[in-house]
This record gives C-alpha cells, structure tokens and sequence, in this order.
C-alpha cells in the first residue's frame, strides 16, 4: 500500500494543489497549443500557438488545482472521520468532489458529475489494487533475497577471506590502516 505512505493529511492537501496545477499548465500548454496553431493565420503559427498557451494554459492549470484540492481536502476530512485510509475514501471524494464542483449547474448535472467521479476514482483504484496485488505475485516473498557479492569479479565463486584482509571494510582495505569511513 505505497499510497498511503504519503505525506500526512494537511500537508498532503498543499501538495496535491501544486501537483494538480502543474499538470493542468503542462497538459493545457499542450492542448492550447494545438488550437493555437489550428485557428493561427498562415504565417502566424508560432505566434498564434505562443498566444493561446499563454493566455488559456493556466486557466486550465487553476481549474486542475481546484478539483485537486478539493479532492485532498475532502479525502483529509474523510480519513479523519472514518479514522482509516482505504480506497473507500478516495472513491467517496471523488464523488463528492464531483458534486460540489457541479453545484451551480443543478441537481442532475450534480449527481451525474457525483457519479462519473466516483466511477473515476473507482477504476483508478482498481488498477491499483491489482497492479499491487500482481506485484506481489510476482516479488514471491518465499523466494530468499540474492547474495549481495563482496567482489562482481568472483560472479559464481564463494567468497574466501584473504589473510591479513578485511572483508568488513570496502574494497578489503588492509587493516593496519585507519578506517576514514
């Protein structure tokens, strides 16, 4: 459950807003950017692309670190009610996130956005459950961990303690010197 080892829940919130934002600028700089070259005049490409990255690209950054705060927020609040992390929360904010970015549009619009958020936030955290399971069939704890080799030369070979050697120390420096690790 790597997820969940993430920073603690008012700290999370701030991270996730600039995370959110810097996705929005970086894909809205990629969609204004083929409008802008779309809609340019011959000639005016370039300027045309520059103009829309410029003037739409955090617009949609904004829009990005709104949705992601107030998912964090609501997951913190979530988290601190139920007093557990699982994916129950995740899938909850993202409805609720939904929701309430919807209220002015109406009741309908709100539940449709409520549900199409939830489904979202639903898959994700199915593919992460899997892929976390599948990770774990494929790391088989019963397997014992590789040798780590004091020499990559003696690939195969056990390794032999040299007289007069430390093996303790890297490289087997001699051990009348002075240890300056």
């Amino acid at each position: 459950m790597e997820e969940y080892t993430r920073e603690p829940c008012p700290y999370r919130i701030g991270d996730d807003i600039g995370s959110a934002f810097a996705m929005g600028l970086v894909g809205g700089s990629i969609f204004q950017a083929f409008g802008g070259y779309k809609n340019a005049a011959k000639g005016k490409k370039m300027v045309g692309m520059m103009r829309e990255i410029r003037m739409r690209s955090t617009l949609t950054g904004v829009q990005f670190a709104a949705w992601g705060g107030m998912f964090s927020t609501i997951d913190c609040c979530l988290v601190a009610i139920r007093k557990k992390e699982d994916p129950i929360n995740s899938i909850a904010s993202g409805g609720l996130t939904g929701a309430l970015l919807a209220i002015r549009s109406g009741p309908k619009v709100m539940a449709g956005s409520a549900i199409l958020g939830s489904v979202i936030l639903a898959m994700i955290e199915g593919v992460g459950l899997v892929t976390t399971r599948w990770m774990g069939a494929m790391m088989d704890p019963t397997q014992p961990p590789p040798e780590a080799l004091d020499d990559p030369r003696s690939l195969g070979q056990k390794s032999q303690a040299e007289p007069g050697l430390d093996q303790s120390r890297p490289f087997g420096i001699p051990t009348g010197l002075p240890n300056l690790s």
